[in-house]
């Protein structure tokens, strides 16, 4: 196993964050492919294979919450566990570590309880007909079981990384990942299991990944590894993870608001087909904005632990590659998906009445998506520096107070569905330079200069 250590103190800080983002972002780049595989097989599923999609569509609300749950008291501690480690306290990381690793079991638990009991009401009230219902209620109750493995996974990779081993973290990824590509066609078509077999596949390659973590993290080759002692819950050390970890969370949270109302919006504008096509939107999405998730990430640490060091040359270069960087990417994929976007629908499906309207729509959703870049810069560092007031403000901002309105009323204002579709680039532009521009107007300017 290659567990190559980066060193943020030393080096070009733009090497540091490369030397990140880019196992960070293959890394993530294989955990999309846990769900995107998944919505790509059921796509081409004979007969109904369009239904399928809608229902597995209908289930990312819940499968966002739990995420946004994981990004609280995971990803809420990278931040904190950097600082520490960057200003030498080796036994305060060790806490947080433990601190986040209980927090992560006990709220998996929780969710996967509630989940079960309420998945029927639940389900109805993010959209779903009863066409629709029998599929999402079969990837679902299968799902729910590997809640435990994505949530251990997904929020404490994110420490193997803060250490500088973004190698390990990737192996992580990886191996859940082929093994959830090799399951899924065996257990879809090969068993004749479909949307079930989907959601068996991404829970034993999560249980994998899981354990991979797991076993790194307590074992000989962590800086700072998970010990029985720390796994208890200390107040002050939660309510830090939670100040900073809100600004996920929320994020997270108003996304799946967001599908929510989408979802019930289209089924009220257009009917089921319209909420598969907004499945297959999202899905090009989360593949498109992969890779500036992988720079920021990348950069995130390596900004906390040279900001604990009070070495703030080397924070404020590595805010401004991250920005420069993300916006010559962002432009790219803006201009790949308006330029083909047949080629990227159907990747999802091959259903040609869905194809025929879906084309429009993902032109529509993508316009002004390099503005993405400006929300990604401004939000990671505002989290890296430790700034959670602003940094869940503009969480807060792009997804409940802009899209989530414009997505009821654009509709009522004429627009029909297109408004659905049209709520998410205005989104984009108002949000992502308001984020930015306070962000250099506030953290930057005061640290900087």
């Amino acid at each position: 196993m290659q567990t190559s250590k980066v060193d943020f103190s030393k080096g070009p800080v733009w090497k540091c964050i490369i030397a990140q983002a880019i196992p960070l972002t293959i890394a993530q780049l294989v955990q999309l492919l846990y769900n995107v595989v998944d919505r790509i097989y059921i796509g081409h599923m004979e007969g109904g294979s369009s239904l399928a999609l809608t229902g597995v569509g209908l289930t990312f609300p819940i499968v966002t919450l739990i995420m946004a749950f994981t990004a609280l008291f995971g990803m809420g501690g990278v931040p904190l566990f950097s600082m520490e480690r960057g200003a030498g306290e080796q036994e305060k990381a060790e806490k947080i570590l433990g601190n986040s690793f209980a927090l992560l079991l006990i709220s998996a638990v929780t969710l996967t309880v509630v989940s079960f009991v309420f998945k029927r009401p639940i389900l109805f009230a993010f959209g779903s007909s009863e066409a629709s219902y029998v599929y999402a209620d079969a990837y679902l109750r299968i799902y729910l079981f590997g809640t435990i493995f994505s949530v251990l996974t997904t929020g404490l990779n994110g420490y193997i990384n803060a250490q500088g081993f973004p190698r390990v973290g990737m192996i992580t990824t990886i191996m859940g990942a082929v093994i959830n590509i090799i399951l899924d066609p065996v257990f879809i078509f090969g068993l004749g299991m479909g949307v079930s077999g989907a959601a068996l596949a991404t829970v034993i390659s999560q249980a994998v990944s899981a354990t991979w973590v797991l076993r790194f993290l307590t074992g000989k080759k962590a800086v700072v590894p998970l010990k029985l002692q720390n796994i208890r819950i200390s107040k002050k050390i939660t309510g830090d993870i939670c100040a900073l970890g809100a600004s996920n969370f929320i994020m997270n949270a108003t996304n799946c608001l967001v599908q929510v109302v989408c979802n019930k919006t289209l089924q009220m504008y257009g009917g089921d087909i319209y909420v598969g096509i907004m499945t297959v939107a999202n899905s090009v999405r989360e593949i498109t904005v992969l890779p500036i998730g992988g720079i920021v990430n990348g950069g995130q640490p390596v900004i906390s632990f040279n900001y604990g060091a009070k070495d703030f040359k080397r924070a404020k270069a590595g805010v401004n590659f991250n920005t420069v960087l993300g916006s010559a990417y962002t432009m790219l994929a803006w201009i790949l998906v308006v330029a083909v976007p047949g080629f990227w629908f159907g990747l999802f499906s091959d259903d040609l009445q869905m194809m025929n309207i879906g084309v429009d729509m993902l032109k529509i959703y993508f316009f002004g998506f390099v503005f993405m870049a400006f929300q990604f810069s401004g939000q990671s560092t505002f989290q890296a520096l430790g700034d959670a007031k602003h940094a869940i403000f503009f969480s807060l901002l792009r997804k409940a107070i802009i899209v989530t309105p414009l997505t009821i009323l654009l509709p009522m204002a004429g627009f029909g569905v297109k408004g659905v579709f049209l709520a998410e680039p205005i989104s984009n532009v108002i949000g992502g330079l308001a984020c930015y521009i306070t962000m250099r107007l506030t953290v930057y300017k005061k640290l900087f200069g």
